[in-house]
């Protein structure tokens, strides 16, 4: 019985208590905190502030003036051209004749190399010249041997001719007359006829030899030629193995030694050409554009402006950087050496009006996009959009986004972080 009671008691359905209890409130404080920040970040200011030091800030007008476009770059002095000295032909470095950094003149020795294989292959080539010529000289007296033999076959046909001739005419005679018979007519005919023909044929010989001859004499001194010839350029080949300069100038780099192996057309030093001199400068590969032929700059030195032009510009780009090589326009410095630096105004274009603004840090941070603008009562400054043009070593040209009058800060935006106003203290 009493687990029948206890059963019964397991079976009463318990009902659940209306309203709030104590286990729902964390439930209901969280989803309101969710719901202000929400309303917060909607309807509230909520731009980020950064309190900053007015003395720590530099801040500077937006102008309005004349936009000078020009850039300040670094050029070193460089002769107006190099020669680069090559060997034109391979050998041993034998001499250097002139150390570096000498004073050369046109076609003087710089170094001297040797080659023992040249010296056998002239050797050989007077030998095959020398071979040639014994050649022809036994070749054109046995020609002219042959020559006089066929003239003195020739004179002794002409003579045998006349003679059968006269034979011939005496039979011929006799043979009208009826004094001789018909025999040694015909005889005597047929022995002058033969003569003749006979003649012909050496007459034609000897045409046919002198035409050969003529042709086998010009091969042969052709051959002759090319021989000579041969031994001219093995002779200069010869003289080559002296590296002379090509100009006056200053013998630069000299990279031999004596004793080493060079070969034909290897670089081993080269000549600058001091008759001027010319300018070397690395530009900022975002003027690229802007920079070309015929520019003018200027540089000061001593108290004295002089003038240079550009010359060239070189189209390949190199760590951000492309080279430009100037040259002078009227006066040069009267002490002016290779490997000087002169400090170089570049005038891109000719001045204009514009709205302007201090070159700054602020750029570096920034990239022109945008700049905190003062507010009129100096206690603030905001971030504004901007838009910038040009600029040169002391200004930024301002597209828009300003005003002339305005107040902006122009130092460093490192420490701001996303702050949308500075609060100055």
């Amino acid at each position: 019985m009493p687990n029948k009671s206890i059963q019964q008691q397991m079976d009463i359905i318990l009902e659940k208590k209306k309203g709030i209890r104590k286990k729902h409130i964390p439930y209901i404080v969280g989803g309101v905190v969710v719901l202000a920040t929400s309303g917060w970040m909607i309807f509230g200011n909520h731009s980020a502030k950064f309190n900053v030091d007015r003395e720590k800030v530099i801040v500077q007008p937006v102008v309005r003036g004349e936009y000078n476009d020009y850039i300040r770059i670094n050029g070193q002095v460089q002769p107006i051209s190099t020669i680069q000295l090559s060997a034109i032909e391979g050998g041993m470095v034998a001499e250097k004749v002139v150390e570096e950094g000498s004073m050369v003149h046109r076609d003087e020795v710089i170094v001297r190399l040797t080659n023992p294989m040249l010296s056998l292959h002239i050797l050989d080539s007077e030998a095959q010249l020398a071979e040639k010529q014994n050649f022809l000289r036994n070749t054109q007296v046995t020609m002219e041997q042959e020559r006089l033999s066929l003239r003195r076959e020739k004179l002794q046909l002409d003579l045998d001719i006349d003679r059968k001739k006269r034979r011939y005419d005496q039979y011929r005679r006799l043979y009208d007359e009826r004094l001789t018979s018909q025999e040694d007519y015909l005889q005597a005919k047929e022995d002058y006829e033969f003569a003749v023909k006979g003649r012909e044929l050496v007459t034609e010989r000897q045409r046919q030899d002198s035409i050969f001859r003529g042709i086998q004499v010009e091969q042969m001194e052709e051959s002759l030629h090319n021989i000579r010839r041969n031994l001219v350029l093995v002779r200069q080949r010869v003289d080559n193995l002296d590296i002379k300069s090509p100009v006056d100038g200053q013998l630069g780099l000299l990279d031999i030694e004596i004793g080493q192996s060079v070969a034909s057309g290897t670089r081993i030093g080269q000549i600058s050409v001091l008759s001027d001199y010319k300018i070397e400068a690395l530009i900022d590969e975002h003027y690229i554009d802007r920079v070309r032929t015929g520019l003018s700059a200027t540089f000061e030195r001593q108290e004295k402006t002089y003038r240079l032009v550009v010359r060239k510009v070189y189209p390949e780009v190199r760590d951000k950087q492309f080279k430009t090589d100037f040259i002078f326009e009227g006066e040069r410095p009267d002490n002016i050496r290779t490997g000087q630096t002169y400090y170089i105004t570049l005038q891109l274009g000719q001045p204009v009006e514009a709205l302007l603004i201090p070159r700054g840090a602020f750029y570096q941070n920034t990239g022109g996009q945008w700049i905190f603008v003062v507010a009129p009562d100096g206690a603030t400054a905001v971030r504004r959009p901007i838009r910038i043009g040009r600029q040169n070593p002391l200004y930024y040209e301002v597209l828009s986004g300003l005003e002339a009058g305005e107040q902006v800060v122009t130092s460093g935006y490192d420490h701001y972080g996303q702050a949308e106003m500075l609060l100055f203290k």
